[in-house]
């Protein structure tokens, strides 16, 4: 099963945690915004340290070392004029803390002289900044967890335009943070703002080979039966990684624009072309960050389809599908797409759990077991490189000639 092989991967990991002291009792702060995933990796964390046997768990000095929740509350209520405040009910005086917060979940709502306002991510960010001045200063150390980068896509200036990436970072920075956790960033150089500082970025390619072996049945992966895409040059460098572990090919679109006019802050996509081998017959994994509108996305699945391709299979960290999944269900309809694989580290539509080309790649096993390692202070090396348990869970599958039917997991 290839549950087995990552089982025994993770209980290894965390024997070496078995002989580190935490730095600090933990405390995990879930904003509203992020309220499901910090449940699941509270649930994850409990089920770590219920588990093993550190000698810390038999110290007075470390009696909240195993406990069967690691949240912290944390108020983040509003005035009917819109302004917030945030409110800790209970001390995090000499913890490590850790402050989830889902930047792009637009699900939450408050009143706004009143009207309805949906929470936008600079409402969320707001929240973040509360959050740690209410902590003011009395926490052994901060760190931020935010799955999706803030202002990530405005990480370099072209002309007369805000640097709001970078301006965050600095922020949190001044404000006493040690550590910045985020995912798949858009440009991870963005931690140039602040290079003395704990910038880590995670990507999730073993969440979703894992997903896709477990969804898909019939499935050959080489060079000769598999072609891993960038639909753009931007998402080339995690397309070559991919390629190169699972030893298949790849490929790249180039995005042409039409650089004389902007519409919506951009230039207009002209056409996607193609660079790369044939793609005929081939199942083709398509990987990039993030699926916004999707109109791009559905334009490459399409193109590869004229292609010829057998079997088309997108995978993206986060899926916000901005304008609804209806142009989604109909290329799955038209057969552009057979299954998209994106994360849980965002809010998803509840309309996308009925959808038959929709997979979930769970990511909170793997957040739980980060937090874990940085509260102990020990070399996240292991978690932070997954090429070993991709190769394991490759022999495991083609082994056994195809996935189990467990849930997965990190």
């Amino acid at each position: 099963m290839i549950n087995n092989s990552a089982n025994n991967k993770d209980k290894e990991l965390h024997e070496q945690l078995e002989r580190v002291i935490p730095v600090a009792p933990l405390s995990l702060i879930v904003l509203p915004s992020a309220r499901t995933l910090g449940d699941e990796v509270n649930s994850w964390l409990s089920k770590f340290r219920q588990s093993d046997h550190n000698i810390v768990k038999q110290d007075p000095a470390f009696r909240d070392y195993s406990k069967t929740s690691y949240i912290t509350p944390a108020l983040t209520p509003r005035f009917g004029s819109g302004e917030g405040k945030a409110v800790l009910p209970e001390t995090v005086r000499g913890r490590d803390v850790f402050i989830l917060a889902d930047v792009c979940n637009y699900s939450l709502t408050y009143r706004l002289d009143g009207f309805t306002n949906h929470m936008s991510p600079d409402d969320h960010f707001q929240d973040i900044k509360r959050v740690i001045s209410a902590i003011n200063g009395k926490a052994h150390r901060i760190s931020v967890i935010m799955p999706f980068l803030y202002e990530g896509r405005q990480h370099k200036r072209s002309g007369r335009e805000s640097l709001d990436g970078a301006m965050m970072l600095k922020e949190l920075i001044d404000m006493g943070i040690t550590n910045f956790i985020t995912f798949d960033a858009h440009d991870p150089r963005i931690q140039s703002v602040a290079p003395l500082t704990n910038f880590d970025n995670y990507l999730p390619p073993y969440q979703f080979l894992r997903t896709l072996l477990m969804t898909e049945g019939n499935m050959v992966i080489d060079k000769d039966h598999i072609t891993v895409i960038s639909p753009d040059e931007g998402a080339m460098e995690r397309a070559v990684y991919f390629a190169s572990v699972l030893g298949a090919d790849t490929g790249m679109f180039y995005k042409r624009r039409n650089y004389s006019v902007i519409v919506n802050g951009k230039n207009p996509i002209v056409a996607h072309e193609f660079l790369g081998s044939d793609i005929s017959g081939r199942d083709v994994i398509v990987i990039d960050d993030m699926i916004s509108s999707g109109g791009s996305m559905l334009d490459t699945a399409r193109q590869l389809k004229d292609r010829n391709a057998k079997r088309v299979f997108v995978c993206c960290t986060f899926g916000l599908f901005t304008d609804g999944v209806d142009r989604f269900d109909e290329a799955y309809e038209q057969g552009w797409i057979d299954k998209v694989i994106c994360t849980n580290l965002t809010y998803l539509r509840p309309e996308l759990m009925t959808r038959p080309w929709f997979a979930i790649a769970d990511m909170s096993k793997y957040l739980a077991s980060i937090i874990d390692y940085l509260n102990h202070d020990t070399s996240i090396t292991n978690a932070a490189s997954p090429t070993n348990k991709i190769n394991e869970i490759l022999e495991k599958y083609n082994r056994d000639n195809g996935p189990d039917d467990t849930p997965a997991e990190q």
